[in-house]
């Protein structure tokens, strides 16, 4: 199995459930509505909090985060 190729590691922080579409998403090179749904789903319990979140980029556009 080949690794996919990192584009960028982004370190950000989004309010709990409601991650937008942006300028610090479009740095970081992927699927911003993707991200976001995924996000917001993982923290919707976490309301009112700021979440700290790493991005990985990968060149195909796709992304993993660890919150």
């Amino acid at each position: 199995m080949s690794k996919k190729k990192i584009a960028k590691v982004c370190k950000l922080q989004f309010p709990a459930g409601g991650a937008k579409p942006g300028p610090a998403l479009a740095s970081a090179g992927i699927q911003m509505p993707a991200f976001c749904t995924q996000f917001n789903e993982a923290t919707k319990d976490r309301m009112g909090d700021i979440v700290p979140v790493v991005i990985t980029a990968y060149e195909d556009k796709s992304f993993t985060f660890v919150l």
